[in-house]
């Protein structure tokens, strides 16, 4: 029976079901609640809602109430309530929920909205606010700030919207959600975008959004800014752009500039600035009237500063006047009919016109007349020339040893050469022909310069032959000297045998080298008893020619290969005179063999001519060195090894047999004295080993001595050690003991110290603790009595008798006994008692 009574306190509510009726109803403390046996607490005991200031609550289904603010109750005592509805309180007293209503989430603060901020509500339901204004379901609208949003059921909180801050130099780009008013009340239609650059803090309308912040472009003297309309509209300098029109903002136009929505930035130009020595040519030009002229070009000088404006272009950029000397000059070519005044006469070219500009001067090339290029004149030594060609007849000449500028109708000729030749002229003339580097040969980087007439020194003792295929005519120039090609003379290259034996054009060179010199050939030849053998001769020449003689210098090239037909023809003299005679008469007289067949013998004298001569080209063989003979065939070889080896085994033998006769003789002699020698040796040790065995005595009978004394004095001093170190020992042991003694005495000393101590400072803790307990005590019980207060304390110790007397007045009883049912009472005396007395005295009661 103990959950039967239900004691509320105040602020305390309970839902209570009667089973009878099947009704909930709301019970509010404080009372004291007997439950009957029909009845269920459903919910509770709970505590009411409170609602600090400024905050609210949402309640789920609530109840309905008349005009008098009362809940509504049905036929059956039961509140109505609002079944899917919702309601917002806010603050009030404490305040309970009728069974059906619930508390969605939890008490809230009310939402402040700050300055510059709004709230973007939405209406979810039909509503007229507080103002009067009538908002259909789905229209939105904002709330702005500073100011305390009190909530509604019927709308709903979108989103918090921040005033965008617009600083100087910058703007907004707003869009419509809608149709609407901008600030400066423009209708504006869905989609339709603008820019909003007023200063300060812009919070943008319920039907606006903020596309993007928009800075300003900063115009000064070099930078300009360029646009193009992405549509057809009125700028903000009231003019009327159409769409793709392109146009230029500069600082004389504004100093800052935001570009409008349909502005589209193209870039920022920079400005061009020509000074007095430089021009440039505007192609597209825009006129004063704001069209292109396209296909025009303009001409402007320095000293000026413009921007490009859209659509122009420069030609080639910015070029500097041409500044020409008294040697240079400017070859220029008309585009269109030109009129130029020149020494005050005025001369009119037609187009295709070429002409010259000498300096000293400055030129501006007008728009009509292209420069072609800049000429020089060519400074050239008395060795130096160059090829020109005159464009109108295509005749080619070679100028030399003359300063020349090239006239207008000129230009300089490229002489082209075979690729070998070029190759040669790179190389230097060496005396030897194997140097020389072959035309494949790539080596050598230099690169001639076409224009320049060729040259060659010839080397002393060459020549060198020139053809002139135009005259059809030859030439022969001896070393040394220069030679200097005309435009149709090309040198005769000579191809000549090299190697050893000697191969066809394996040598090429521009000159030929008139000796004297010398050539070597390895030719193989056969005797009359056919024995090959392989001769490498080497022959020494000279070219006997008359250089004053026309005749004789025109033999020099008629041979292109002399060294080889030379070799040829030596060796084929060689070949038939070594076939006649035999091996060993050739290995006897190979040298006047040779030399006689080459140079034959004199009818007069029979003797040995002392030169060979080539009459077609004047070539003479003076000497013939005969540097080795080698057999060709193995048997012959074979044999000559034969007969050298024996030649050298005979030899080898008797010197062998001279060396053998002097070793053994040598031999006897040292063996003598050997034997001499060990005889003294063996007498010197006999005498050593005596001295030995005497010093080996008497070392054993010092050791024996001594290692007794030793001994004796060992054992000694061991016993005095032994008995020193065994007093020491007891010494050590004995103090040993007395300091451990000590230590314990000590330890047990200080242990009882420390456990006095460590006692002494446990009851000093003990007694601090006590002490401020009840210090605690006593100014707690000081405190409730004083918060308390004693009206307050004689209320609590007199509540409980004076609800026992309504109690008794409320049951009409008159007396009443309490007892704990252990001690017995004489129900009889006492009843007697009370009956006899009930007439007498007044109602009584024990507590």
């Amino acid at each position: 029976m103990s959950d039967a009574i239900i004691r509320l306190k105040p602020y305390y509510y309970i839902h209570v079901l009667d089973n009878n009726t099947n009704v909930t109803r709301l019970l509010i403390g404080p009372l004291a609640f007997i439950r009957q046996d029909h009845e269920k607490v459903v919910f509770g005991p709970e505590t009411m809602i409170q609602i600090p200031p400024r905050h609210y609550c949402v309640i789920g289904n609530p109840i309905l109430r008349d005009e008098k603010n009362k809940p509504i109750i049905d036929d059956f005592q039961s509140v109505k309530l609002r079944f899917g509805d919702q309601e917002i309180r806010f603050t009030q007293d404490p305040f309970p929920l009728y069974p059906g209503e619930f508390l969605v989430g939890k008490v809230q603060p009310l939402q402040v909205v700050q300055p510059n901020t709004a709230l973007r509500l939405r209406a979810l339901r039909d509503l007229e606010d507080d103002k009067g204004n009538v908002h259909k379901a789905g229209d939105e609208w904002l709330f702005e700030g500073p100011s305390t949003y009190n909530p509604r059921i019927e709308v709903e909180i979108v989103q918090t919207v921040k005033a965008n801050i617009i600083k100087p130099n910058q703007a907004l780009r707003i869009i419509a959600r809608k149709e609407c008013l901008d600030y400066k009340n423009k209708e504006r239609k869905a989609g339709e975008e603008w820019i909003v650059d007023k200063l300060g803090a812009y919070l943008p309308k319920v039907d606006e959004e903020v596309v993007s912040t928009v800075d300003a472009y900063v115009l000064t003297e070099k930078k300009a800014l360029h646009l193009q309309a992405t549509r057809t509209f009125i700028d903000k300098f009231d003019k009327e752009r159409k769409a793709g029109e392109e146009w230029l903002i500069t600082m004389t136009d504004a100093e800052t500039y935001i570009p409008d929505v349909y502005e589209k930035v193209v870039g920022q130009p920079s400005i061009i600035s020509l000074n007095s020595r430089q021009y440039c040519v505007v192609v597209d030009p825009v006129g004063d009237d704001g069209k292109q002229r396209l296909g025009q070009r303009v001409l402007r000088k320095g000293e000026i500063s413009f921007f490009l404006k859209p659509g122009e272009k420069l030609e080639k950029g910015i070029q500097n006047v041409y500044v020409l000397r008294e040697d240079e000059a400017l070859l220029l070519y008309a585009r269109e009919s030109f009129s130029d005044v020149t020494d005050n006469n005025k001369i009119i070219h037609q187009p295709g016109d070429t002409w010259m500009i000498y300096g000293p001067c400055d030129y501006f090339p007008p728009v009509e007349v292209e420069v072609i290029e800049k000429r020089r004149s060519i400074p050239l030594d008395e060795n130096e020339g160059i090829y020109v060609r005159d464009n109108k007849t295509g005749k080619v000449r070679a100028v030399i040893g003359t300063t020349y500028m090239l006239k207008a109708n000129e230009e300089l000729w490229e002489k082209t050469l075979n690729p070998a030749v070029e190759q040669l002229l790179l190389k230097e003339v060496y005396a030897e022909r194997a140097n020389y580097t072959k035309p494949g040969d790539k080596s050598e980087a230099s690169v001639r310069d076409k224009t320049r007439v060729v040259t060659y020194r010839v080397p002393h003792n060459a020549a060198v032959q020139i053809y002139d295929y135009k005259e059809k005519t030859a030439r022969v120039v001896f070393g040394p000297d220069l030679v200097m090609l005309g435009p149709d003379e090309h040198f005769t290259v000579l191809s000549l045998s090299g190697g050893k034996p000697k191969k066809p054009n394996t040598i090429k060179a521009l000159a030929c080298l008139l000796g004297p010199d010398f050539m070597t050939d390895i030719i193989t030849v056969e005797t009359s008893d056919h024995a090959r053998l392989q001769l490498q001769l080497s022959y020494n020449w000279y070219f006997d020619v008359n250089r004053s003689s026309e005749d004789d210098a025109s033999r020099l090239f008629q041979v292109p290969d002399f060294v080889g037909d030379a070799c040829k023809a030596i060796a084929s003299r060689v070949r038939g005179s070594v076939a006649s005679v035999a091996f060993d008469a050739f290995h006897k007289n190979s040298a006047k063999i040779i030399r006689t067949a080459v140079f034959g013998l004199d009818p007069a004298t029979q003797k040995v001519r002392e030169r060979f001569e080539f009459p077609p080209n004047k070539l003479v063989i003076t000497n013939i060195d005969i540097q080795s003979v080698e057999p060709v065939d193995n048997k012959t070889r074979e044999s000559l090894q034969k007969s050298v080896q024996l030649a050298i085994e005979i030899t080898t033998k008797s010197q062998e047999a001279a060396a053998k006769r002097e070793a053994e003789r040598a031999d006897q002699e040292a063996r003598g004295e050997l034997e001499n020698q060990r005889i003294a040796t063996d007498a010197t040790n006999e005498i050593a080993r005596k001295k030995f065995l005497q010093l080996q005595a008497e070392s054993v009978e010092i050791e024996t001595k001594g290692q007794a004394t030793a001994e004796a004095r060992a054992a000694a001093a061991a016993a005095d050690i032994e008995g020193a170190a065994s007093v020491q020992q007891a010494e050590f042991k004995a103090q040993a003991r007395k300091l451990e003694a000590d230590a314990a005495l000590e330890a047990t000393k200080n242990a009882h110290l420390a456990e006095i101590d460590h006692r002494k400072a446990l009851d000093g803790i003990e007694i601090d603790k006590a002490r401020e307990l009840a210090d605690i005590e006593a100014k707690k019980f000081k405190d409730i009595v004083t918060a308390i207060g004693a009206d307050t304390i004689k209320a609590i110790s007199l509540a409980g008798p004076e609800m026992q007397v309504k109690l008794l007045k409320s049951l009409g009883l008159q007396s009443v006994m309490i007892t704990d049912g252990n001690s017995p009472i004489n129900l009889f005396s006492t009843a007697n008692g009370l009956v006899g007395n009930a007439a007498q005295q007044q109602p009584q009661q024990d507590y």
